[in-house]
């Protein structure tokens, strides 16, 4: 978590839209996230949660941004860590007898770019840390950096739970930095609504009229991961 002195008011105001985003998800009954993506300091999209909206499950704030950036391509993201590759041969010759083939020394594979980054130099503004399905759409399309409120202990993919942004494991696409704690209580507290309001879209709505709002925010804690919690 990036301490408040040492945040900038630049990133501040990108993560004060994303904050907009979160309210009006908030106020069309869905879990309060949202967020922009940044280009040469300008916003090129915005995104908040729709996954009841859109009866679907993978609508988190980042891929609606990112169906409005990238509308034909992004039905190739997927929740998937480990990409499929096969080595390809290239300059190999078109005929070979055994005995030549068992001589020959071993032709080094040359892989092949699997997916080109177009969002190379794209900054993700989001109120809350990627869950481990966004944090891997993040790596595929070649995002720079994530920037976001607070952490997501349960389902982060950005050291929340796991470290999907920096894993040296995903051989075939680019790692990105992930820094949090940017307007951090605001997005604590725009879940902490959501969560002691009645989910009119859950299979089965609890009561939630005793629910008290809780205002007050704990400093920074460790998670099991390390990651800070978020508290909500």
């Amino acid at each position: 978590m990036i301490p408040v002195s040492e945040q900038s008011e630049q990133d501040l105001a990108f993560m004060a839209e994303a904050c907009l985003l979160a309210e009006e998800a908030l106020n069309a009954k869905e879990i309060p996230v949202g967020c922009v993506l940044v280009h040469d300091n300008k916003i090129v999209a915005r995104g908040r949660n729709r996954t009841n909206e859109g009866r679907n499950a993978t609508l988190h704030a980042e891929f609606d941004a990112l169906r409005h950036l990238l509308p034909d391509r992004t039905h190739a993201l997927t929740p998937t860590l480990y990409r499929p590759f096969t080595p390809q041969h290239d300059d190999a010759p078109a005929e070979t007898s055994p005995s030549a083939a068992a001589e020959a020394p071993p032709v080094e594979a040359k892989p092949r770019k699997i997916w080109e980054t177009p969002l190379k130099g794209v900054v993700l503004y989001v109120t809350v840390e990627p869950c481990i399905m966004c944090a891997s759409a993040m790596r595929q399309v070649g995002i720079e950096k994530v920037i976001y409120g607070c952490a997501n202990d349960r389902f982060g993919g950005c050291g929340g739970v796991q470290s999907i942004h920096s894993d040296p494991r995903l051989l075939y696409s680019p790692p990105y930095s992930a820094v949090g704690g940017y307007l951090r209580e605001e997005a604590i507290m725009a879940l902490r609504r959501f969560y002691i309001s009645e989910n009119t879209n859950a299979p089965k709505p609890k009561k939630k009229a005793n629910r008290v709002l809780k205002t007050e925010i704990a400093d920074v804690t460790p998670s099991r991961s390390g990651s800070p919690a978020t508290e909500a």
